[in-house]
């Protein structure tokens, strides 16, 4: 029986690439090499030596998917449910449609939504639905208002993750990863999309905020998601549910927000099989009159309810004047050149989008042909590519623009970003040692530049926002308040230790920097700058408002002046007249003389009275002054007097 000489190292112990590889080895005890009478070989997988935690967690399948919903939670708890309900509705959209949603609990008319006494047309019903639901739930408040946005958000993370967690792999070509390495990046993968879904501050804000914006972006993402799923799965069952789910997802979206809902998915998916020449193929597997169908069962019946209850003037002003006149024409004053998204990606995304050119590099789009020969599961990073370009293209097309338009963009952003990072992260937890490529380092010192800039931002803060006759306070509060401070170590902490990484060659750490500095960047702003801005701006607005319905006479009426502040009509749960100029003003007070009341409420900011024509001679009874607005009581004839002078 021949004998073995040998001493082995487990840890330098270098294998192929093959799942298993055997080995001798001799057994413990025993300090200096010995011949032993025959060899022991034993299976040794490869993922142990290399890289624990994906052995670990790959054993484990319940740890690994807890471990993510731990993730989920953390990050969606943070951003989205923290202090929700804690600060007022924020003027002048967010009003309009709690006030709508509460129009609809207490008429118990859920077919066409109002505001203060007028038809809103603006947007399909879902969110007022959803939200409605809420405030039978919570009650008619914040928390009510905002929850469906705040869910709708944390429902695409969820949906997310089975999808990332299964192809979140970005290589092009045959990659010579063990299935330790696929099985931690992939992890990795979806952790990172999740932590930047939520950690970006237009997420964040439309996230916490009672519109329809969150909403769309759950629905289109969600069903994005879903179509991918669909496509790469293998098994027919599993396409089947997916592409149900997928247009289940898009029916919704209809009914939050309209065609767009329809258009955006279209072009991203269509632009992407496409890409991928696969186009007809995966129509014909999509079954996609069937699933027009669904969207349509989904989503018609009301468009039809609303129509018949309100004729051409709902068509009007939903299909034309909120739908084709934003995209051709410029619509209250909303105008912006071709790079504005630009800016609002840089900003919105930040201080991940720093990275994202990198992410799109990386992908090497241009090799179309090589894309078309990998199988569909590989084909995650081109998906969330054209999803990216397609949105950001539509949008920058569009003559009315705003920032919110592209936030259904940014879950893609996200993914593309979290599978470059999650491929250098598995590197490094893998112990490679070398530098990583030079347009990483780039981005790298790019990246320290960023975080500098965002501590200077923060540090000239107060100087920055100039002055502001709403909020005249504002810069004095924010000193007061060390916001400028805390920002500055933030940023400059991360600055700090992201040079430590580049300097020390661990740069493919860099990803952790960010999503720490986020994640204290998000608390400080949940923490301080929210309750700090709602003192400044909207509280007053709403202890007047709240004092105007103490204070009221019976069927005394109350005027808003100026800027309209639709948070007056949420707050004091009655109809309330808006103007914002003098010929409006005094139509207002002719019908409420008209209409035989002597006296009115006003309330409105304390410079606005003035340029209103409202003297200081004038007969009132102030009731009440926070901050730079009061509540006074007037005297409608002398009032009316004045103005015709």
């Amino acid at each position: 029986m021949q004998s073995y000489r040998t001493q082995i190292d487990p840890h330098k112990l270098t294998v192929n690439y093959a799942t298993r590889a055997t080995f001798a080895f001799r057994p413990a005890g025993v300090d200096r090499p010995h011949t032993f009478p025959s060899c022991m070989s034993i299976p040794v997988d490869r993922d142990r030596l290399d890289l624990p935690l994906a052995y670990f967690l790959k054993d484990r399948p319940l740890l690994s998917w807890g471990l993510l919903g731990v993730v989920l939670a953390a990050i969606g708890g943070l951003a989205f449910l923290w202090k929700l309900g804690q600060f007022g509705l924020v003027d002048e959209t967010e009003p309009l449609f709690a006030e709508a949603a509460r129009q609809m609990v207490v008429t118990g008319d859920w077919i066409t939504p109002y505001f203060n006494g007028e038809t809103r047309f603006d947007k399909p019903p879902l969110i007022y639905w959803l939200m409605a639901i809420a405030y039978r739930i919570v009650g008619v408040n914040e928390w009510g208002a905002r929850l469906p946005s705040a869910l709708s958000a944390i429902g695409l993370m969820a949906i997310s993750l089975p999808v990332v967690r299964r192809y979140g792999i970005s290589t092009l070509g045959p990659g010579q990863e063990s299935a330790g390495d696929r099985h931690i990046q992939r992890w990795l993968a979806a952790a990172l999309a999740i932590a930047l879904m939520g950690l970006t501050p237009l997420m964040v804000a439309w996230g916490r905020t009672g519109v329809s914006d969150m909403l769309l972006t759950g629905c289109i993402g969600s069903g994005m998601f879903c179509f991918f799923a669909a496509y790469a799965a293998e098994a027919s069952a599993a396409k089947t549910r997916w592409y149900l789910a997928f247009y289940t997802c898009i029916g919704l979206g209809i009914l939050a927000k309209g065609p767009v809902a329809l258009v955006l998915p279209g072009l991203g998916i269509g632009l992407f099989l496409l890409y991928t020449n696969r186009f007809w193929p995966v129509l014909r597997e999509a079954r996609l009159l069937w699933g027009l169908l669904l969207m349509g069962a989904i989503a018609v019946p009301w468009f039809v309810l609303v129509t018949l209850a309100n004729g051409s003037a709902y068509i009007d002003s939903f299909f034309g004047y909120h739908n084709f006149e934003r995209f051709t024409s410029v619509v209250n004053r909303h105008s912006a050149p071709w790079y504005f998204y630009f800016a609002i990606v840089l900003l919105g995304f930040l201080p991940f989008s720093i990275h994202l050119p990198l992410a799109i590099a990386r992908l090497r789009p241009w090799r179309i042909q090589q894309w078309r020969q990998q199988p569909r599961s590989a084909h995650l990073a081109p998906f969330a590519l054209c999803w990216f370009v397609a949105i950001f293209g539509f949008f920058s097309i569009a003559v009315t623009k705003l920032p919110s338009y592209v936030l259904p963009l940014m879950p893609a952003a996200a993914v593309l970003v979290a599978l470059m990072w999650s491929e250098f992260l598995t590197e490094a937890l893998a112990g490679s040692k070398g530098r990583s490529p030079l347009g990483a380092q780039v981005t790298g010192w790019l990246n320290v530049v960023f975080f500098g800039l965002l501590a200077t931002a923060c540090g000239l803060l107060p100087r920055l926002l100039g002055p502001d006759s709403a909020a005249p306070d504002l810069p004095a509060a924010i000193v007061r308040a060390q916001l400028p401070l805390m920002g500055v170590l933030v940023w400059a902490i991360a600055a700090v230790l992201a040079v430590l990484l580049l300097l020390t060659g661990r740069d493919r750490w860099l990803g952790a920097v960010n999503v720490v500095a986020a994640i204290a960047f998000i608390a400080l702003a949940v923490s301080v700058v929210l309750p700090l801005l709602d003192n400044q701006r909207q509280q007053p607005i709403r202890e007047l408002a709240l004092l105007a319905v103490e204070e009221q006479r019976p069927s005394e009426p109350t005027l808003s002046i100026g800027f309209a502040k639709p948070s007056i009509t949420f707050y004091m749960r009655q109809t309330v007249y808006y103007t914002d100029s003098r010929q409006r003003l005094g139509e207002t007070l002719t019908e409420i003389q008209t209409n035989g009341q002597p006296t009115a409420l006003v309330l409105g900011a304390i410079g606005e009275f003035a340029e209103l024509g409202l003297k200081p001679n004038d007969r009132r009874d102030r009731l009440g002054k926070i901050g730079a607005y009061q509540l006074v009581r007037v005297d409608v004839a002398d009032i009316l007097g004045s103005l015709a002078k």
